[in-house]
């Protein structure tokens, strides 16, 4: 693969600054957000529960995705990708990997919830464990398919950052595509779909509803805000990571909110 040369027609210095930039906020803002979900976690027993294990993972999985969006910020301000072409190869694996397994995390949330708020039993830690490490391995199988030759990674248009390359009409790319979007994009999207829909009719018959809108949630910033600063506990969780003199307090409050 060769090296990206100058910027393509069309684009110029401001541009790729500019581009740079916003990569910038955006990664230092959902590394920061979903950095303090980890803490919270780590940190709080109280937070340390199955249904919370997926929230992590989700957490960590965009935080790859933040991780991969300030390596491309920090290039589109050097006006140029400096790791070479298995540089480009590592980072498109490595954002490819964390997305699907942000996808299928939110997915493997929305049916964790139903089954708390539909069937009334908590899920065990063993299945929660395998729900992660499932995501994981499978997201990790399917990006790491472009490096053994049926799809493909190479440079954005900018030349500054690696991604897949949606850009092939080749038959081994078109047929990775398809494959690729059945089992990662509309697979999860029918189970989340499915399982707010089912959600959102069982306790429209049992009182008002208190499950979150659903949302676009491929966004760790979205996620970051979704999934854990609306939570009953997680803020509180911060919280005490935050103030250590606030932790016997935790514990009340928690009962109060059950």
């Amino acid at each position: 693969m060769a090296e990206p040369g100058p910027l393509p027609a069309g684009f110029g210095e401001l541009e790729v600054l500019t581009v740079g930039t916003v990569l910038l906020v955006e990664a230092l803002s959902g590394l920061s957000l979903n950095g303090l979900t980890i803490l919270s976690f780590c940190k709080i027993p109280e937070l340390r529960t199955p249904g919370h294990l997926l929230v992590m993972s989700l957490a960590l999985a965009d935080s790859g995705i933040s991780l991969n969006a300030l390596v491309a910020a920090m290039s589109s301000l050097r006006r140029r990708w400096p790791y070479g072409s298995d540089g480009c190869q590592a980072h498109g694996f490595q954002g490819f990997m964390t997305a699907l397994a942000s996808i299928c995390s939110c997915a493997a949330i929305a049916w964790e919830r139903y089954h708390r708020y539909c069937t009334r039993s908590r899920l065990a830690w063993s299945s929660a464990g395998a729900l992660v490490l499932f995501v994981w391995l499978s997201s990790a199988f399917w990006a790491a398919l472009p490096l053994l030759g049926w799809g493909h990674y190479d440079y954005e248009p900018l030349g500054t950052c690696c991604t897949l390359d949606y850009s092939r009409g080749d038959r081994k790319s078109t047929s990775f595509l398809f494959t690729m979007a059945f089992f990662n994009f509309l697979l999860p999207l029918f189970i989340t779909l499915t399982s707010y829909r089912l959600m959102e009719q069982k306790l429209k018959k049992s009182g008002p509803l208190q499950v979150p809108a659903l949302i676009a949630k491929a966004v760790p910033i979205i996620n970051a805000c979704h999934y854990t600063l609306r939570s009953q506990v997680v803020p509180r969780g911060v919280g005490q990571g935050l103030s250590p003199q606030r932790g016997q307090d935790l514990p009340r409050e928690r009962n109060r909110t059950q």
